[in-house]
């Protein structure tokens, strides 16, 4: 039999252990936090420089700004893709927020989610978000939860009827015998080209191994910032370029009824695939709604989001089919 005195030691060890554990689970939980709190700091040559750690990598001035864990938390992370994890969801436990936080901190100090003032920030992470969450739904009319809460629901092409090798780039970019180039991603990336031109950018051999992208969620956005963030050609800007303001367009531009806005991101990414083919495309306005649903979701309010005809790229030539430049 155990003694009194002996017993509350037994229970006061056992009280200590429990706090000690607790309190290490929220040391880990308020990570984000406690880093956006206290950035490192320095001046060179006159200008202010801000390392966040996790949360966004590397000197900049960019990291000095309201930075995307600071305005887009977990819990909104869950709002915007409440389905994913649902048991007909074909991606189940494979997207979280930490995996976009941890992709994000290498585009922060490039300006992506922290160019301008923080409202600024919580619009293109609509944004790209709004572009994910419509190439990665499994929504559908009178789906649980309306048609726009099953983003991130895929983080594959499901049934691809082909390999997607291209030969003409046999040379750059040779396919890998038995391996298919099928779109993966949180902006799925196809063909041996894309995979290859991702690859070298992330330093990732794609080209030999393109299930990377639907086995590691990092990587996979990743993949997709970079792509948001990175001209399509030279002379071209990019989806971040547009969307921010650093892009002004040229006589050609405006002839070809292309402006600075949610639109020209779409038309940047898909170019032909989807716009100049009028305001009743499908695809396009699944991204728009999908835009729409997110600002609403994150407290920004889509009345924000600008005039119908800078939302959509409805009459807006291919920024391909005439020269601009960024």
């Amino acid at each position: 039999m155990v003694s009194k005195p002996l017993f509350f030691l037994l229970l006061l060890a056992v009280a200590l252990v429990a706090f000690q554990t607790i309190s290490l689970a929220n040391a880990e939980d308020s990570e984000s936090s406690s880093s956006a709190r206290k950035p490192l700091v320095k001046t060179v040559k006159g200008k202010k420089l801000c390392d966040k750690g996790w949360e966004c990598k590397g000197w900049s001035e960019y990291c000095c700004n309201h930075t995307i864990s600071d305005f887009f938390e977990t819990y909104q992370f869950e709002n915007l893709f409440s389905k994913r994890n649902s048991p007909v969801a074909h991606a189940a436990g494979f997207w979280d927020y930490r995996s976009f936080i941890n992709a994000a901190a290498e585009y922060q100090p490039l300006g992506f989610g922290t160019t301008g003032e923080k409202r600024q920030g919580m619009k293109e992470v609509a944004a790209f978000l709004g572009h994910v969450g419509s190439k990665t739904s499994c929504g559908y009319g009178v789906a649980t939860g309306g048609p726009l809460a099953w983003g991130l629901c895929n983080n594959k092409e499901m049934s691809p009827d082909k390999l997607y090798c291209d030969d003409y780039y046999k040379l750059t970019y040779p396919c890998t015998p038995g391996v298919s180039y099928h779109g993966r991603g949180a902006l799925p990336v196809y063909w041996n080209y894309n995979y290859g031109q991702t690859g070298e950018a992330l330093k990732v051999d794609l080209l030999s191994h393109p299930e990377y992208l639907e086995n590691n969620a990092t990587l996979a956005f990743q993949a997709a910032i970079w792509r948001w963030m990175t001209p399509p050609k030279k002379h071209l800007p990019s989806a971040h370029d547009v969307f921010v303001g650093q892009w002004k367009p040229t006589k050609n531009d405006t002839a070809a009824k292309r402006s600075p806005g949610f639109g020209a991101t779409i038309n940047v990414l898909y170019g032909g695939q989807i716009c100049n083919s009028g305001f009743d495309n499908d695809e396009m306005n699944n991204i728009v709604s999908h835009y729409l649903y997110y600002l609403d979701l994150m407290g920004v309010g889509r009345e924000e989001a600008g005039p119908h005809e800078t939302l959509s790229c409805a009459d807006q030539e291919p920024f391909s089919s005439s020269s601009s430049s960024s």
